[in-house]
């Protein structure tokens, strides 16, 4: 099986152009690439697939084989690899994926290929039915104290597709993410898990995000919660519509615009291509 792996901001996958590949059992399969001992290494798997509906359909799975409705840092490099690779020619595309149909912005370098992207996000859902959360239905969750290990946490909880809780600390370099990220991830709160950022807010229009992925441990990068957290700070108050998030693997544009949406711009790159033994 030909495989391409790519990456953005560190968050890197590995792709299969289902156009051409057949796989069948995805979930067995993204365990055995993502194991970076063993396998090609990544936090999963990306399938890039025909559709009915739009340009392409992305199909993500975590690297302990569930699936995941929508990876921000994914799509980009999805939109990058259909346009290099010849699936797609125009510069703004669209993309079937389990949060629904989203619009991508390609920027095209000097030597024809796709360096950023700008992703339209959507709709913030903020009630607890749409993210999902347990408790009244219609509620957003907003600075909500949240006690694990004896430490009370302020969580305040989005969905862009998949779902989010948002975290601000002091000093995010120095956090214990590996201790309380599963453990919020799988409370009881949170009924289909739940990702988790811990975000230290630098300025108003600066903030600095460390993620514990569902299904994945701590990631280098994860688009889709430094959406959420983009919604979150405005929120809370503590940042304005537009920021840049550092993350670990690097940085991305974030802008929840006037129009209700919200738009990531970021980096794409595909590292390498090879052949898979099955």
């Amino acid at each position: 099986m030909k495989f391409t792996k790519m990456q953005g901001a560190g968050n890197d996958y590995v792709y299969v152009n289902c156009f051409q590949e057949s796989v069948p059992d995805p979930r067995q399969l993204a365990i055995q690439v993502s194991n970076r001992n063993f396998g090609i290494g990544s936090d999963g798997l990306i399938l890039i697939m025909p559709s009915n509906v739009a340009d392409v359909r992305m199909r993500m799975f975590n690297s302990d084989g569930s699936e995941s409705e929508m990876c921000g840092n994914g799509i980009r490099c999805v939109a990058k690899y259909a346009h290099d690779h010849g699936i797609v020619t125009k510069q703004e595309i669209t993309a079937e994926t389990g949060a629904g149909i989203l619009t991508l912005q390609l920027f095209i370098g000097d030597d024809g290929k796709v360096g950023k992207v700008r992703v339209n996000m959507g709709l913030p859902r903020l009630t607890r039915s749409e993210i999902p959360l347990t408790g009244e239905p219609s509620l957003q969750v907003v600075a909500l104290p949240l006690n694990i290990l004896h430490t009370t946490f302020a969580i305040t909880c989005v969905s862009m597709g998949n779902p989010h809780c948002v975290i601000f600390v002091d000093d995010v370099a120095s956090f214990q993410v590996e201790k309380y990220g599963p453990l919020i991830e799988n409370h009881d709160l949170f009924p289909r898990r739940t990702n988790v950022e811990f975000v230290q807010v630098l300025s108003r229009t600066e903030v600095r995000q460390r993620t514990w992925e569902r299904g994945a441990g701590e990631t280098l990068a994860c688009g889709t919660g430094a959406s959420a957290v983009c919604a979150a700070g405005y929120l809370n108050g503590v940042t304005e519509r537009k920021i840049l998030n550092h993350l670990s693997g690097g940085d991305l544009e974030l802008e929840w615009s006037e129009d209700g949406n919200l738009y990531m711009t970021g980096p794409a790159v595909e590292v390498f291509s090879g052949v898979l033994e099955l």
